[in-house]
């Protein structure tokens, strides 16, 4: 029998619906409804509060990416940088420890005390053969052949350091329990030392570390990031010199040995996963054609997206190089681990609190300017000029099942440690290539300022987020533990006898830091770095096709 069902009328559904929700506030309505309200007046208005602080801090923010982009340094010898920030951190009151993990540009600043712990990272290497004039919407260097921020690193501690300052400045005042802790990601394009902060017990009392990365929007990600894990391997070989023409027979030639190994690698890599990455470079192909080169080294990255598979490369490797030892009548003296990285994994949590106070931050308001300068770089890149973002970005969950590899960054040791999201805020363009001169134009510029900025109040609002709501820090340990760490745990890819390559990047810098030095940016005397260079914001190439620092000046030599 077909049932009828009577509608009560709109002021009993009213009236039913208010007595649920004042009886029984935990059920879902009741929490959507509660959510909705502004749960902590206090905690809001301190953000506001800590808003206008960063604001108030455009300056300080600008001189400091500027100054780092002038610096120019590649990993492990990031000396002018690190000297720089840990004397603008003690200046403010933070004591900091050098030389972490017996790396001399590696330090951690700490300031405050107790519980909560917040951890603040960012990169500050940059990108071999990447001078670029900033602002400059073509390919010219500064300086032909040296090193420059071509990947945006300048800016990171910038976002950081602004955002505890303003912080801190709340701590103070109000007496708010907890420690902030600051440190850099030294010589990240080599994944050299994260995995060695690690082992250092850098992180072992911290409670989150917001980690901060250039992008082209304002958004973060949780879950199992669409990034490879990775080993960066040299393997080294020796042989016997002899003379090359005159005795060739009585020689015994590592570079064969080498050469040999590439080509077993390239066979080999057909049999792979799809999801593998590998790339290796020549570092020692001996001294000149005369002599049978009686050293040679080759430098692998081994890139996959677990442990395991990575491992499982890694001894592929091994196996193809001791091969080409024997096929060659050379010897496999070492095999150095150069760097390591995990694939990164990021808490839901933490996350979640960071996209909500995204969104009430905003993108900047772009100039026509900004968006002339992004038009004409991706013009000149033959990608789509579509310009800036003008919309948030949405948060990103986690990589899927169709993902096959990428690139790296050991963020990914950290947060397989202590819970960790990455901060990606706007002071690039879309599109670019990465690790390339073109990712250098903006970040010494009004646009990098701008992204900064925002970068740094979203790190602040939810700093305090962290030190102001013990449930938020509490259910980021239990995602933690209860999904993130449940079935996998971390264990390093390096071994527990390598130590950090120090030593590389020490001849490049030595070559070209005399002629970087007089492009250091003096504050004292100019507002910004584009003032000292003379440079028009932006500068577009010429009518004539030729590419300059001065509109109309011709070419560049």
């Amino acid at each position: 029998m077909r049932q009828t069902r009577v509608v009560p009328a709109p002021r009993i559904i009213l009236a039913i619906a208010a007595l649920v929700l004042t009886l029984a506030p935990n059920t879902p309505l009741g929490a959507q409804r509660a959510s909705a309200a502004p749960a902590n007046p206090r905690l809001a208005a301190l953000k506001r509060e800590a808003l206008q602080d960063v604001d108030s801090r455009r300056v300080f923010t600008q001189q400091m990416i500027d100054q780092i982009f002038s610096f120019g340094e590649l990993g492990f010898q990031e000396t002018e940088t690190s000297r720089y920030l840990v004397d603008v951190l003690r200046k403010n009151g933070f004591t900091v420890k050098e030389g972490i993990a017996g790396i001399p540009t590696a330090w951690v600043a700490t300031w405050g005390s107790g519980k909560p712990v917040i951890s603040l990272g960012s990169d500050i290497d940059d990108i071999p053969q990447a001078s670029q004039y900033p602002a400059v919407a073509c390919h010219l260097p500064m300086i032909q052949g040296a090193p420059g921020h071509g990947e945006g690193h300048n800016s990171g501690q910038a976002v950081n350091i602004t955002a505890a300052l303003a912080v801190k400045k709340i701590m103070e005042r109000d007496h708010i329990a907890g420690t902030i802790q600051i440190w850099p990601g030294v010589a990240e394009e080599l994944l050299g030392s994260k995995a060695y902060l690690v082992r250092a017990g850098v992180f072992k009392d911290v409670d989150v570390v917001l980690f901060s990365h250039v992008g082209s929007n304002l958004e973060t990600a949780w879950g199992q990031a669409a990034q490879s894990g990775l080993m960066s391997v040299e393997f080294n070989f020796e042989g016997q010199s002899a003379h090359a023409a005159g005795a060739p027979w009585a020689g015994r030639s590592a570079l064969d040995a080498v050469e040999l190994m590439d080509v077993a690698w390239n066979f080999r890599r057909e049999h792979l996963r799809l999801q593998q990455r590998s790339h290796y470079v020549i570092s020692n192909g001996g001294d000149q054609p005369n002599v049978v080169p009686p050293t040679a080294s080759v430098w692998y990255y081994f890139r996959e997206l677990d442990y395991p598979h990575i491992r499982g490369m890694f001894a592929i490797g091994d196996t193809i190089a001791r091969a080409a030892a024997m096929m060659t009548g050379t010897r496999l003296v070492s095999t150095r681990i150069l760097g390591t990285a995990w694939p990164g994994y990021f808490n839901k949590p933490i996350a979640g609190a960071m996209t909500a106070n995204i969104a009430k931050i905003g993108l900047p308001r772009w100039t026509d300017a900004d968006q002339t300068l992004a038009r004409a770089v991706q013009k000149e890149l033959k990608v789509s000029p579509r310009g800036l973002d003008t919309a948030v970005a949405k948060l990103h969950g986690p990589a899927d099942a169709s993902y096959m590899g990428g690139g790296s960054d050991d963020i990914g040791d950290v947060s397989w440690n202590v819970p960790t999201i990455t901060l990606r805020y706007p002071s690039n363009i879309p599109g670019l290539p990465g690790h390339n001169w073109s990712n250098a134009i903006t970040m010494a510029t009004p646009l990098a300022h701008e992204g900064a900025t925002a970068g740094a109040k979203a790190q602040a609002a939810t700093m305090l987020d962290i030190l102001l709501t013990p449930k938020l820090v509490a259910d980021a340990w239990d995602y933690f533990r209860t999904v993130q760490t449940k079935d996998v745990k971390y264990q390093p890819l390096m071994g527990p006898d390598d130590t950090p390559a120090i030593e590389l990047n020490a001849t490049t810098m030595e070559k070209y830091r005399p002629a970087m030095r007089k492009f250091y940016y003096d504050p004292t005397r100019y507002k910004t770095y584009l003032d000292q260079l003379g440079i028009k914001y932006p500068t577009l190439r010429n009518a004539d096709g030729s590419c300059s620092a001065t509109p109309g000046a011709g070419a560049a030599g």
